[in-house]
């Protein structure tokens, strides 16, 4: 069985606060267990890591350029 992480625990390890937390749970963007109705809200390991691919944003790769230098327009 995986080990439970609290809320606590989870924000740190996101390093964002609980109510952001709290927010992406409510959401559904984010997975947990909680046993009973009203009760303590826990964390898998592998819930953290595809919440943290959900909010991954790919960097797009830049144009090249032939020369660095700016080149003047002529007149």
């Amino acid at each position: 069985m995986e080990k439970l992480i609290t809320r606590k625990e989870a924000a740190k390890l996101l390093g964002i606060s609980l109510t952001t937390l709290d927010e992406a749970r409510n959401s559904g963007l984010i997975s947990y267990v909680q046993y009973v109705p009203n009760g303590c809200v826990y964390f898998t390991d592998a819930s953290l890591q595809e919440y943290i691919a959900k909010c991954t944003i790919r960097a797009k790769p830049s144009e090249k350029k032939n020369t660095y230098r700016n080149v003047r327009k002529q007149k």
